[in-house]
């Protein structure tokens, strides 16, 4: 028998994080080595569960308030293989790639700072990611401001000239 469950994503309003699946032990720290390497002054915290052996939820990060909130988020879904990186001083866009080349890394399921739900299954053996949902319904299509806005934007924050 399966139950199925949403699992809101606890982090302040404005906060980025990952959200992903991976399949070993060294992955909390392939994740660590990859974030501290790839931009500089990027402040994160990552928690990494174990599906066998200990089965352990594993911490780390430079960052202490993000390394608590990655446990506490990742203890509140319990997914075993699963992995949630919360990120300051830099974007999802920023360190993307550099994970998914982590071998052990299996699937990013989101990337955001959106409101965000982990929809889960649980059955007697444990619990797995189905999927998210990813912030809000759409409002309607966007219109000539609202494009001019979206372009605006990309240039404020550097990814556009």
């Amino acid at each position: 028998m399966l139950e199925f469950k949403a699992i809101k994503i606890d982090k302040p309003v404005d906060l980025n994080f990952i959200l992903g699946q991976s399949h070993f032990i060294k992955t909390v720290e392939d994740l660590y080595e990859v974030l501290a390497g790839s931009v500089p002054g990027i402040k994160f915290g990552l928690a990494f569960t174990e599906a066998s052996g200990a089965c352990k939820i594993r911490c780390e990060g430079n960052d202490a308030d993000l390394k608590e909130l990655a446990c506490k988020n990742a203890l509140a879904f319990a997914c075993g293989h699963s992995f949630i990186i919360f990120i300051k001083e830099a974007y999802p866009i920023n360190i993307l790639n550099a994970i998914k080349n982590i071998p052990e890394v299996c699937n990013i399921y989101c990337a955001s700072s959106n409101p965000t739900e982990v929809i889960i299954a649980e059955s007697q053996t444990g619990r797995g990611i189905l999927g998210v949902i990813d912030g809000l319904l759409p409002k309607g299509i966007e219109d000539p401001a609202d494009i001019a806005w979206r372009k605006d934007l990309l240039r404020k924050i550097g990814y556009k000239l």
